[in-house]
C-alpha cells in the first residue's frame, strides 16, 4: 500500500507538471501570435518559415518589378521552359518566361536572351491577346534594347489593359526618359506614387530625380530603397545605383564603398564591379581599376564597358591594349545589333574619340531623330564638335545642359563637352565657366578628360571684365 501511495503521489505531481507545460506552451503560444517576443527564453525566437525556393524567390522578383539574383532567374527559367512545354496554352507561364529572358539578358548584357524572351512574350499574345503581363513584359524587352518608343507603345498598352498594373509605370517612365519627355516622365512618377509605394518604387523615383538635377532627393529615395529591400541582390542593384549617383556628384570614396558593397551581397552584381572599376581610376589605383573592369567584363559583356577600359588602358600609354578593347567593343556592339539591340550611341561616342567622327555624326543624328534624349544630345553635340561643326555642336551641347529643354542632369562630362566646345569657338567666358563647373560636379570625373579641362582653364586664364555673359548667353540657358 506504501509503494502504491507513493505511485499515485508520482503519478499526481507528474500530471501537475504536464497541466503547467501545457499552460506555459498556450501563454507562448499566444504570446508570440500577439507579438510579445519577451515571453520566450533569452536568446531564442520564433521558428522561421522555411526560405522559399531559388525559382519562387525570382518569380516573385520578376513580378513585382524588383531585381533577381542571377541562380534563382536561372531557376525560375528551367522550370518555366518546362511548364511551357507540358503546357503551351498557359498564357502566364509563357509571359514570366518572357520577362524572365528579359531579366537574365539585361543582368548578363549577353543579348541571345532578347529574341528568346521576344518569341515567348508573343507566345503568351497569341494565346490570350489581352495580356497585362506579356505587354509589360515586351515594354521592358524594348527598353533593354533601347527602343524607347516601342517601348512607350507597349507599356501604354498594358496600362490601358490593366490601369493599376504599377509594374508597367517604370517602362513607361524609362521610355519617356529615352525619348526625351522629361515632364511626362515626371506625371507618370506622380501616377506611380498614388498606386504603390516600396523599395522598387523609391529607386524609380530617384532615376526621374536625377534626371531633373535633384540629386539629393535621388540619393535619399536610393538610400531608402536599400534599406527596404527584401534580397541581398534586390539591394545590391539599389546600392550600384547609389554608386553611380555619388560618382556624378563628385563623391568617389563614397561611390567605391557602394559599389564594394553591392558586390559582397552580390557576387553577380557585375555593373557595381565596373563602377568599382570606374571609380578607383579616378582615385588614382589604376592596377585595381583595370583588374575591376576584366572582372566585370569577363562575367557582363556590355560595350560600354569595354570603352571605358579601353580608355584607362590610353591613358596609361597602353595603346595596344587600349586597341584590343575597341575591336571587342565593336564586336560586341555587332552582336547586340544582330539581336535588335541599339548600341548606336556607345558607337557615336567611341566613333567620336577614337574613330571616324563622321560616321559618329551620321549614327547620332539618326539616333537623335529616333529617340532625342539627353545622352544622345550630349553625344551629338560632341561629335560634331570633333568633326569640325563647332556652331552645331554649340546647339547640341547647350540642349543637353539647358533646364528649359529638360536637360537639368548635373553631368560633368557634359559641362566639359559644352566648355571644350566654347573654348574652340573663342567664348572664353563661358568656356571658363563650364570647365570650371565640370571640376566642381567632379573633380575626378575622368583620367583622360579632368588634365585636358585643367589645361584647358590654364591656357585660358583669369577671367576680365569682357568675359560677363552677353545677353544671348543668358538666353540660350548659359
Amino acid at each position: 500500500m506504501e509503494n502504491e501511495a507513493v505511485d499515485q503521489e508520482q503519478d499526481a505531481t507528474a500530471r501537475r507538471r504536464l497541466r503547467r507545460r501545457v499552460l506555459v506552451a498556450s501563454v507562448a503560444g499566444c504570446a508570440v501570435l500577439g507579438g510579445a517576443l519577451a515571453l520566450l527564453p533569452s536568446g531564442q525566437g520564433p521558428a522561421r518559415p522555411p526560405a522559399p525556393a531559388p525559382g519562387a524567390r525570382a518569380l516573385s522578383a520578376v513580378t513585382s518589378g524588383v531585381p533577381a539574383a542571377l541562380p534563382d532567374l536561372a531557376a525560375l527559367i528551367e522550370r518555366r521552359e518546362r511548364r511551357v512545354r507540358d503546357r503551351p496554352r498557359d498564357a502566364v507561364s509563357w509571359a514570366v518566361l518572357g520577362s524572365a529572358y528579359v531579366e537574365q539578358g539585361r543582368r548578363t548584357a549577353r543579348p541571345a536572351y532578347y529574341p528568346k524572351a521576344e518569341k515567348a512574350l508573343r507566345a503568351s499574345l497569341k494565346v490570350r491577346a489581352r495580356n497585362a503581363g506579356a505587354l509589360d513584359g515586351m515594354a521592358a524587352l524594348a527598353n533593354a534594347r533601347r527602343d524607347f518608343g516601342a517601348a512607350l507603345t507597349w507599356a501604354e498598352a498594358a496600362l490601358k489593359e490593366d490601369p493599376k498594373r504599377w509594374t508597367a509605370y517604370p517602362q513607361l517612365i524609362d521610355a519617356h526618359t529615352g525619348l526625351g519627355q522629361y515632364r511626362a516622365a515626371e506625371r507618370a512618377l506622380d501616377r506611380l506614387l498614388k498606386l504603390r509605394s516600396g523599395p522598387a518604387v523609391r529607386a524609380t523615383a530617384a532615376a526621374v530625380y536625377r534626371d531633373r538635377g535633384r540629386d539629393e532627393d535621388a540619393a535619399a529615395a536610393l538610400s531608402d530603397a536599400a534599406a527596404g529591400a527584401r534580397t541581398p541582390a534586390e539591394r545590391a542593384a539599389y546600392l550600384e545605383r547609389a554608386g553611380q549617383l555619388a560618382f556624378e556628384r563628385g563623391d568617389t570614396d563614397v561611390a567605391l564603398r557602394h559599389f564594394r558593397e553591392a558586390v559582397r551581397l552580390d557576387p553577380d552584381q557585375r555593373a557595381a564591379l565596373a563602377g568599382q572599376g570606374r571609380a578607383l581610376a579616378a582615385l588614382g589605383r589604376t592596377t585595381e581599376a583595370v583588374t575591376a573592369y576584366r572582372a566585370a567584363l569577363a562575367r557582363q559583356p556590355c560595350p560600354e564597358y569595354a570603352l571605358e577600359l579601353g580608355e584607362l588602358y590610353e591613358s596609361l600609354g597602353l595603346g595596344q591594349a587600349a586597341r584590343v578593347q575597341y575591336d571587342q567593343l565593336r564586336e560586341r556592339a555587332a552582336r547586340a545589333a544582330a539581336a535588335g539591340v541599339d548600341e548606336e550611341l556607345v558607337l557615336g561616342r567611341f566613333e567620336a574619340d577614337h574613330g571616324d567622327p563622321e560616321s559618329a555624326v551620321d549614327r547620332l543624328r539618326e539616333e537623335w531623330r529616333r529617340q532625342p534624349g539627353i545622352a544622345v544630345a550630349d553625344a551629338l553635340g560632341w561629335a560634331l564638335h570633333r568633326a569640325g561643326d563647332g556652331e552645331e555642336a554649340l546647339k547640341f551641347a547647350r540642349r543637353a545642359t539647358d533646364r528649359a529643354k529638360g536637360g537639368t542632369v548635373r553631368s560633368a562630362l557634359y559641362s566639359y563637352h559644352l566648355g571644350m566646345i566654347e573654348r574652340e569657338l573663342g567664348r572664353e567666358g563661358p568656356a571658363r565657366r563650364h570647365l570650371q563647373e565640370a571640376l566642381r560636379i567632379s573633380p575626378r570625373f575622368s583620367p583622360t578628360l579632368v588634365p585636358r579641362a585643367q589645361e584647358a582653364l590654364q591656357e585660358l586664364g583669369e577671367p576680365s571684365l569682357e568675359d560677363v555673359p552677353d545677353f544671348e548667353d543668358w538666353s540660350a540657358g548659359e
